[in-house]
Order: structure tokens, then C-alpha cells, then sequence
């Protein structure tokens, strides 16, 4: 499971009182002081977090959930999930679904974030939009830069292709309200 906060703070807080084990997340994508893990796809993938309670905090996404909070259904989407979170939406059917793009610190749009969405879209509105044509557009934009550069090691190269791995995954990410807080766990 995991735990969503939209500080870093509270994320250590959390920890410390016993909530969970590992916290994970970003702030300007470099992992907080006192942090287990950044928000590297790839340093996730070097880790064994199968039976442990991850507290995640980022400037972006869990700003979003947060924000979001009163919704009555929340996914997190992303391109790795996204065959089965538009799956998940169109099951439960509902009247209306919003989609929202956070891009950079939930203040900057980008290219990733914004193709993410649209892939949804066209998932939810019946059409089959072609992955290595969005994988294209993606790689061409101005953020995948900060992955190549060396004087940003926090951004790892590998995790472009990993969050690009469309449809990587056959499960949704539902976050729903436990008691005071935001938990998101595999749905489907």
C-alpha cells in the first residue's frame, strides 16, 4: 500500500509515528532529506518494497491526489497503467471523468504529462492511439534532456523508458480515503 501526503514533512512524520516504513518522493525531482528513495522508476526497481507500507510525496502527483481528495473515484494514471485505468473508469461508468495533467511541481505543463492525458482520453473515448507514436512525441520534448544530463544524476536515464513502457502493467492504481488519509493500492 501506499500512502499518499502532498509534504515531505508529514511523509517523515508518518514514518516516524509508525504509518509506514519507506518514504519515497521529490521535491524539484531530488529525493528529500531523511527520504528512503527519490521518484526514480529506476531506483524503485532496485528495491524490495513488496510487504512495506511507502509514504510518497512528490511536488506534482500526490498534490494532485490530495487536491482531488473529495472526488468519488481517484486513479493515479500514468502511461504504464493506462490500458487498465481507462479499463477501470469505463467499468465503473461514471457521468463524468476528469483528467488532469500535473506536469512540472503542478505548475509547469509538459509534453509527458500532457501526451499521458490525451492517451487516456482517447482510451476512454474508444480509440486506439499508437504508443510508439506518442513514445515519439514524448522523446522529442524539452524534459527528456534533464535525463542525458550529468550535472542532474537524481533524474536517471533509465526511467525515461521505463515510464514509457506503455501499458507495462495490467492493473489500475486507485487511491481511496482510509480514515485521515489518501492510500493507493493495485485495483483490477
Amino acid at each position: 500500500k501506499i500512502v499518499i501526503v502532498p509534504e515531505p514533512e508529514e511523509a517523515l512524520r508518518l514514518r516516524e509515528e509508525g504509518l509506514g516504513e519507506v518514504c519515497v518522493g521529490e521535491v524539484n525531482g531530488v529525493r528529500p532529506e531523511g527520504f528512503d528513495f527519490g521518484n526514480s522508476p529506476y531506483e524503485l526497481t532496485q528495491a524490495n518494497l513488496e510487504d512495506e507500507t511507502v509514504i510518497l510525496s512528490t511536488r506534482a502527483g500526490t498534490v494532485g491526489v490530495a487536491a482531488a481528495g473529495g472526488a468519488e473515484v481517484i486513479y493515479a494514471g500514468a502511461f504504464v497503467t493506462a490500458g487498465a485505468t481507462a479499463r477501470a473508469i469505463l467499468q465503473e461508468g461514471p457521468a463524468e471523468v476528469t483528467i488532469v495533467a500535473m506536469g512540472w511541481n503542478a505548475r509547469v505543463r509538459t509534453d509527458e504529462d500532457e501526451q499521458c492525458a490525451m492517451y487516456l482520453r482517447n482510451l476512454l473515448e474508444g480509440r486506439r492511439p499508437d504508443p510508439d507514436a506518442v513514445r515519439r512525441l514524448v522523446l522529442a520534448s524539452g524534459e527528456v534532456a534533464k535525463f542525458r544530463d550529468p550535472a542532474q544524476p537524481h533524474f536517471h536515464p533509465e526511467d525515461v523508458e521505463i515510464a514509457l513502457d506503455i501499458d507495462r502493467y495490467d492493473f489500475a492504481i486507485r487511491v481511496v480515503r482510509e480514515g485521515d488519509f489518501l492510500v493507493a493500492r493495485r485495483h483490477g
